[in-house]
């Protein structure tokens, strides 16, 4: 099994890192100015596309307002999602309805809210749709396969092609407007294919869509984008080919234009891409043990304060970088990884080893990198009696104010 580096320092002399030394206690990080800087990054690398923040990945106020005052909108899941995106001062035309799965009573909660533009997938949502959001825009969602990501979306969500012309074609009679069409390659999306594989989908769609008389206004290219700081499995830097990705995403766009014979706009929805790096989770050590387990092997086991009810679900799939600031020397063992509860599922992969100081002792703080992302929506209310993490924020050398202010499980 593999052995994690637990060496690596890509938090540098940043604000963030700051922050984590100057923090006793355990909570998630945010770098405000981090999550700007990948945001315009974006934008330069996408000219004329339009951003809509995935708000599920990190619906975390002050991230939300430093991404509208910088002109992002919002891809929002829920009419909660809504309410919350325009608190934080989004333009109510630059929030969408994403979500395909949408009752009756969400949906003419969004219309109340003002939203105007619905994803959908099917017929019965459409229909939903035209009787609680009358003279909408709707956008139908293709699948996709998956393949490539780390989390594959292609059951829960999207249609065929031929599905999506119906869908489009049953929008217009119902009176909405067919407005365009949406794909996500799937969450933390590693390879370049998957996107030239939607692109073709798009491609075809959009042609049939013509031959019906049908000219959709803009598409989507929906979430995917990968984060730049977690490991594989052999505890080595994951290396997304992101220049390569966004050339395929640049070339899509001309060539879906010329497609559609006329100046598509195009919208494109990430999440984890925008924060994962830049949120930091400062946690403890409760204990590092060593025992025999009934295979006669003897194993460590690192025990965290926080785990997969706390803030870390992703973890059979994710790897992070782990940073042990008391013990920057000396000695180091590979151990299993878990959290605290008293619960056997929460336990990091178990085909992945990390690399622990043996003089960690219980209290050492833990900081654990690239946990920006969907760390604050995984948490449960209070599992097994252990708190959710409280949120803070930095920008520059200035600390924001805690989101919640709430006592640890020591």
């Amino acid at each position: 099994m593999a052995v994690a580096n637990a060496t690596l320092n890509p938090l540098g002399s940043s604000p963030l890192r700051s922050a984590l030394a100057a923090t006793e206690d355990d909570r998630i990080v945010f770098d405000l100015d981090g999550i700007a800087d990948r945001y315009h990054a974006l934008v330069a690398e996408l000219p004329g596309i339009s951003v809509r923040f995935a708000l599920k990945s990190c619906p975390v106020d002050e991230v939300l307002t430093h991404l509208a005052d910088r002109g992002a909108g919002f891809d929002a899941a829920s009419p909660n999602e809504i309410a919350q995106a325009k608190r934080c001062g989004a333009a109510v035309d630059k929030i969408h309805y994403g979500n395909t799965i949408k009752s009756d009573q969400n949906i003419a909660a969004a219309y109340a809210l003002g939203v105007r533009d619905f994803a959908t997938d099917s017929v019965q949502d459409l229909k939903a749709i035209a009787t609680h959001a009358p003279g909408a825009r709707v956008f139908c969602r293709l699948a996709t396969s998956g393949e490539g990501a780390l989390w594959g979306l292609s059951h829960k969500f999207g249609c065929s092609n031929d599905d999506a012309v119906a869908v489009m074609s049953a929008a217009r009679a119902l009176g909405l407007t067919p407005a365009g069409l949406s794909v996500h390659v799937g969450s933390q999306q590693m390879t370049v294919g998957a996107w030239h594989q939607a692109i073709d989908d798009l491609a075809s769609t959009l042609i049939a869509l013509k031959k019906r008389g049908i000219f959709l206004e803009h598409v989507n290219f929906g979430g995917g984008l990968p984060a730049l700081g977690y490991l594989d499995r052999r505890g080595q830097p994951l290396e997304p080919r992101l220049d390569e990705m966004f050339a395929a995403i640049r070339q899509g766009m001309q060539r879906l234009r010329s497609v559609a014979g006329r100046d598509l706009a195009f919208v494109i929805e990430p999440g984890r891409h925008l924060v994962a790096d830049h949120g930091v989770i400062r946690a403890h050590v409760v204990r590092l043990t060593t025992r025999t387990q009934r295979t006669g092997e003897r194993e460590y086991w690192l025990y965290l304060s926080c785990g997969k009810f706390n803030g870390l679900n992703e973890t059979d799939q994710l790897h992070y970088r782990l940073q042990f600031p008391n013990n920057p020397g000396g000695e180091y063992v590979s151990a299993f990884v878990a959290g605290p509860t008293c619960d056997g599922s929460d336990v990091f992969d178990r085909g992945h080893l990390v690399r622990v100081p043996i003089t960690a002792a219980s209290g050492d703080p833990v900081w654990i990198l690239s946990s920006g992302a969907y760390a604050v929506s995984y948490m449960t209310c209070g599992f097994n009696g252990f708190d959710p993490l409280p949120q803070l924020t930095v920008s520059g050398q200035a600390i924001g104010a805690d989101v919640a202010s709430v006592g640890r499980n020591r």
